[in-house]
């Protein structure tokens, strides 16, 4: 992601957010670091509703650790409805688990994503793979260059 720059990943999922009508737009989001936090400041900044899935208990301990917290702890206070997996332990297994809970939430499904396989039990991809199989629909946003 590193490569494709911060500001050209924003771009696209600010482009993505203002699609929809602030009163319709409900974001569904576990608040994962960078891309997954970008999406919330924009819906938020719009005017729109924020649900969160917390995985764990002890998800917002994990990496990347303190520099995420307050782009965590932000749009979390500002959550509308929180949802979570009644696991304690921040692991893949929970992860996964709260990306299906994540899929059975939401509508449509945007995710930026570089096409690959996921690089931990319950990453991107799984959570594509599940929303696939559940028949709902899903874009993902892929800066220019990315490896597919």
């Amino acid at each position: 992601m590193a490569r494709h720059g911060e500001h050209v990943v924003r771009a696209l999922l600010g482009e993505a957010v203002s699609r929809y009508d602030a009163p319709e737009l409900v974001a569904v989001s576990c608040i994962a670091y960078c891309p997954d936090t970008w999406f919330t400041e924009d819906v938020l900044k719009r005017g729109g509703r924020l649900e969160v899935v917390i995985p764990a208990t002890a998800y917002r301990a994990g990496p990347p650790e303190k520099w995420h917290h307050d782009a965590y702890d932000r749009p979390m206070s500002r959550a509308a409805e929180v949802h979570e997996t009644g696991t304690t332990e921040s692991t893949g297994e929970p992860h996964r688990a709260g990306g299906e809970i994540l899929v059975g939430l939401a509508d449509e499904l945007l995710a930026v994503w570089d096409g690959k396989p996921a690089r931990g039990f319950g990453g991107t991809a799984d959570l594509m793979a599940h929303a696939e199989r559940t028949g709902r629909p899903f874009w993902a946003l892929r800066p220019e260059g990315a490896d597919h």
